[in-house]
Parts: structure tokens; C-alpha cells; sequence
């Protein structure tokens, strides 16, 4: 089963961008579909695959970081060739 995932990492501290560019970098790293916007990452391919990778990388994000939330929206189906019709 395909996925669509968006996910936007909020670091609660003032050096914000050092986690939340480690967490793309290991998104990048894993061979599925990523399309990055200013407001979000998102995330596309086989479900365990996708939720695997969101997990390890989660994972690392919290240890590495104090206070952090992680925002995320799961459509089932890939929608990474979505173009607006209006």
C-alpha cells in the first residue's frame, strides 16, 4: 500500500535549524520520494517503508533534541504527481 506523508518538525529551542536539517538529510538518505517545501517535508512510497524510515528518524530527532514536536499527515495513496486542475 502507497503513502503520502507531510511532516513538519518544530525544535522548541533557538539553534532550531541544526535538528530539523539533520532529520531532511536522513529523509533524503532513504531512497523514497521527497519533495521539500519552506513549511514542510513530504514523504512518499510503500508504507512500512515510509513509516519505518519516519520512525528511525523521528527517534533520532527527539534524542538529540529536548523539547521538539513533530507534526504529520498520512493520506493512503501516493500523491507525489498531484497537479491542482483549477
Amino acid at each position: 500500500m502507497e503513502i503520502s506523508v507531510e511532516l513538519t518538525l518544530t525544535p522548541l529551542q533557538d539553534h532550531f535549524e541544526p535538528p530539523i536539517i539533520a532529520f531532511i538529510k536522513a529523509l533524503r538518505a532513504s531512497g523514497c520520494a521527497i519533495i521539500e517545501t519552506p513549511l514542510s517535508t513530504q514523504v512518499y512510497g510503500e508504507f512500512s517503508t515510509v513509516m519505518s524510515l519516519i520512525t528511525k528518524a523521528t527517534q533520532a530527532a527527539f534524542e538529540q533534541t529536548e523539547h521538539i514536536i513533530l507534526n504529520m499527515k498520512v493520506v493512503k495513496s501516493n500523491r507525489s504527481d498531484y497537479e491542482p486542475t483549477f
